[in-house]
């Protein structure tokens, strides 16, 4: 439930603000989006939570990916150690920062790993179903559970990110299912495939969703024929965001894929969702337009992990600074006739 009757009085304290009506366009719209997901008039984001879910997809085995399979185990190392992008972008946000294996495909002995592990990966959907249905309830009560402990410590913000060798494939099948668009449409380079491996790609998915004839609108159905457990917990991840009214800012591709399942697993999450970015990646795009999301920024990403939205955040937390502007009687200064620039 949005607080509706405080972005109303937001809306009417931002315009009373000394500038011209709606000159940080935006910003303006931003300050008020965040005043209803979380009914405060002078909404705080800062500390954001950056929560990182790992795991592995037997859909690598058909060679879809760039990378090898152990590139996933290797990431989540380094993402505890500090060395990734997301690691760098969160350091700079002033982020809490968290990665969660929910399927990698061998053990992660490391400390800074949260171990959630459902399974050790799916199974390569191009033959059989991705998981079992209790799997995919156990990855999103998984990500249910971390988003919340993580809201606990005091995150005023939730971005989610992924690392999973071959998520761009599952995410790209589940959009084209879910929105019924030709695969082609849909599929880009993910990790950096060049065109051959993009036409196997594709061919790959359009078998896939003939095989397996994906309930649109059922999201678990959806998750266990042709999903991923990392795709799973994002979803939980997002729904218990929602349930405590911290927003969530929108990272790429897989995020929104992620986001357009936790609309269908809850249809009210999509009203604490910010699109942070939009990438590269062809299918994205179209995620962000069955959202009804317009992107803060593009700039030609396509990394994954949460580093688009880590990269936009400071503009969320600087819409939430423009309410600490003056007001003209505060000010002293006289109101315009609303003419801009």
């Amino acid at each position: 439930m949005l607080y509706e009757q405080i972005g109303e009085e937001v809306r009417n304290y931002i315009d009373q603000l000394t500038k011209p009506r709606g000159s940080l366009g935006r910003l303006e719209e931003l300050a008020i989006e965040i005043a209803k997901m979380t009914g405060e008039r002078f909404p705080r984001v800062t500390p954001p939570g950056v929560l990182v879910f790992a795991a592995d997809h037997g859909i690598a085995k058909e060679g879809v990916s760039a990378y090898p399979q152990e590139v996933t185990t290797q990431m989540v190392l380094n993402f505890v150690r500090g060395g990734a992008a997301i690691n760098v972008f969160s350091q700079q946000i002033g982020a809490i920062f968290a990665v969660v294996d929910v399927g990698v495909a061998v053990d992660v002995d490391e400390e800074g790993v949260i171990n959630e592990k459902v399974a050790y990966g799916t199974k390569n959907f191009a033959h059989e179903q991705a998981m079992t249905k209790e799997e995919v309830e156990r990855a999103v009560q998984a990500g249910y559970r971390q988003a919340s402990a993580m809201i606990d410590r005091g995150i005023r913000c939730l971005i989610v990110g992924e690392m999973g060798i071959g998520n761009t494939t599952t995410a790209s099948a589940l959009l084209a299912a879910m929105s019924g668009r030709c695969v082609a449409e849909l599929v880009g380079k993910g990790t950096g495939i060049h065109d051959e491996a993009i036409a196997h790609k594709r061919a790959v998915i359009e078998r896939a969703l003939m095989l397996h004839q994906p309930n649109a609108s059922d999201p678990l159905d959806l998750l266990t024929k042709i999903g991923g457990l990392e795709i799973a917990a994002m979803a939980g991840a997002m729904l218990a965001a929602a349930e405590r009214h911290v927003p969530i800012l929108l990272d790429g591709f897989i995020c929104t894929v992620a986001a357009l399942i936790a609309q269908r697993l809850n249809e009210q999450v999509v009203h604490y969702m910010i699109a942070g970015h939009e990438s590269v990646e062809p299918g994205h795009h179209v995620a962000l337009q069955l959202l009804n999301k317009e992107p803060l920024v593009r700039l030609h990403m396509r990394l994954g992990e949460g580093s688009g939205a880590a990269v936009a955040f400071p503009i969320v937390h600087m819409a939430m600074a423009m309410l600490h502007m003056a007001t003209f009687s505060s000010a002293n200064v006289s109101t315009g006739s609303d003419h801009h620039e």
